[in-house]
């Protein structure tokens, strides 16, 4: 009876097996059909970009106070001073305050200084291999650099945690939104799909400090940082399954991408940089001090600080919308939608200071987000058409040089407002950001005909200017030399190549310069 019930077992265990089988196989079927296999890939994306921005913002509310309980616990252990040093004791707490607070300003600001260092290499590589090992590469950093963080138990770690978060993100961040760009052509499919990235970037930065405060009372310090570990790993599945980035060879027919040195001094793709960095620079710059003024200002609550970003959730979403919309319907008008967002977030910039309450603070907080959500749906699709008319389509080093953007912004906020509003007073940093943002504004007017650019020349001439490797290339090369003297190669039905005289409209409309 007992072999007979292990055979049972065995079999109804392979058939099970057999069916799972069936099922997977069905799955991939599906998921190979490439408009499905868009969105399936979008929402990999959005996932890796939406846990990328709930860490960098979840250790808001629980570092300080880890970090403040760790020094507590260390003066404990520490013997009783003699009672002569009692008379320095004021200026040595002083000094361990002021060097607090620096250390957590170099702990935000390590993630986006490391960030800033590592995308001009990270953006060259995913021009090389292609988008779907970069993105697997970051999604498995990110997935360490978070258990890092769980189970860190003093400075140092933090600091490492928070590094390898940056070397993570440089690859995730660059080659997810570099991949949306390469599998949406099309402007408006394009334009909706980096909206939608948008929307979650946000929802993860302003919805991880609640998140975060909320599970550390409760749950303990891990609790958050476990969970995201656990979404980071399926999110890394998902994109093995799919993207399979070891096994597709695709890659080897991508065309040689233009090296970022080349891009960063093209004018169109510098004024996009320039509005990135300074649009977001309001945020950055009043995430780290914007806690210290209300409670001095306001005498705000723990939880009104908490919740001082989530509003402004929902502002940012609507901005994202009106402005796809608005893409979709007047595409000509990119650079308006994003001169109107900067106008936007000066105005909002320097009404903060005069904000006398909680309710009041919510106004100008929900127009600096309109405001970026307007800035980055705008330009951020028109860094891929401007690259796709400009030089060659592949997207990795120009969404590298959007990252750049956003890191000195991040990296300089932690580190240079606090000495900002030290020195300076916290009205004059609003009114120094509101007043670079409404300047800066009337620069994008420089992009103003973009959309009347056409392709100069197709990716293949571009690859054949260094001049021809092979017989392909060296028949190709001759087939453009003869075009250009108004002759053109039709092969008779007995195989010989002739040539014919073009006409004067076939040689215009053969793809001319931009307008």
């Amino acid at each position: 009876i007992t072999e007979e019930q292990a055979t049972n077992v065995a079999q109804s265990a392979a058939s099970k097996l057999s069916q799972m089988g069936e099922r997977t196989k069905q799955l991939g079927n599906v998921i190979q059909d490439p408009e499905r296999q868009k969105r399936v890939i979008l929402v990999i994306v959005c996932v890796a970009l939406l846990l990328d921005n709930m860490l960098y913002m979840v250790i808001v509310p629980i570092i300080p106070d880890y970090l403040e309980g760790l020094q507590k616990a260390a003066d404990q252990e520490q013997p009783a001073a003699a009672p002569h040093t009692n008379s320095t004791n004021s200026t040595i707490h002083r000094a361990a305050e002021g060097n607090f607070d620096l250390q957590i300003g170099v702990l935000f600001a390590s993630k986006a200084i490391l960030q800033l260092l590592v995308n001009p290499l990270s953006g060259t590589f995913i021009d090389r291999v292609g988008y779907d090992i970069p993105l697997f590469i970051g999604l498995n950093i990110m997935f360490l650099s978070t258990l890092t963080f769980a189970f860190a138990e003093n400075y140092a770690t933090l600091f490492l945690a928070r590094s390898i978060q940056g070397l993570g993100s440089a690859f995730a961040d660059t080659s997810g939104i570099a991949l949306i760009a390469d599998k949406f052509t099309e402007e408006s499919e394009r334009s909706k799909a980096l909206g939608i990235a948008l929307a979650f970037i946000s929802f993860g930065s302003l919805v991880a400090p609640p998140f975060g405060g909320v599970l550390y009372e409760f749950a303990g310090k891990q609790a958050p940082f476990l969970i995201l570990a656990c979404i980071c790993l399926t999110d890394g599945v998902l994109c093995l399954a799919v993207l399979k980035p070891f096994s597709n060879r695709e890659r080897e027919n991508m065309p040689v991408g233009t090296p970022i040195y080349k891009l960063m001094i093209d004018p169109y793709i510098a004024v996009v940089g320039g509005a990135l960095i300074v649009c977001n620079i309001p945020l950055a710059f009043l995430e780290p001090t914007i806690a210290n003024w209300m409670e001095e200002n306001m005498n705000a609550s723990e939880w009104e600080i908490g919740m001082t970003w989530f509003p402004a959730f929902f502002p940012h979403v609507l901005g994202v919308y009106l402005t796809v919309k608005l893409a979709a319907k007047y595409p000509h008008l990119q650079w308006f939608y994003g001169a109107i967002g900067m106008v936007f977030i000066g105005a909002s910039s320097c009404t903060v200071p005069a904000c006398k309450n909680f309710g009041q603070l919510m106004i100008p907080l929900c127009g600096i987000c309109f405001g970026i959500a307007f800035v980055d749906t705008a330009l951020l699709p028109t860094l891929g058409f401007l690259v796709d008319v400009r030089h060659v389509s592949v997207y990795g080093s120009v969404y590298a040089i959007a990252d750049i953007s956003y890191c000195v912004a991040y990296a300089l906020g932690p580190v240079v407002a606090g000495q900002i509003v030290h020195d300076l007073g916290f009205v004059q940093l609003n009114l120094g950001m509101g007043l670079a943002n409404v300047l800066y504004a009337p620069a994008l007017l420089l992009l103003k005909n973009v959309t009347q650019m056409k392709t100069s020349f197709s990716e293949r001439n571009m690859l054949l200017e260094d001049g021809p490797t092979g017989l392909y290339d060296t028949i190709k090369m001759e087939q453009r030399e003869k075009k250009r003297k108004g002759l053109c190669t039709t092969i008779d039905e007995s195989g010989i190549e002739t040539f014919v005289q073009r006409s004067h409209s076939e040689e215009e409309s053969s793809g001319g310069e931009y307008a």
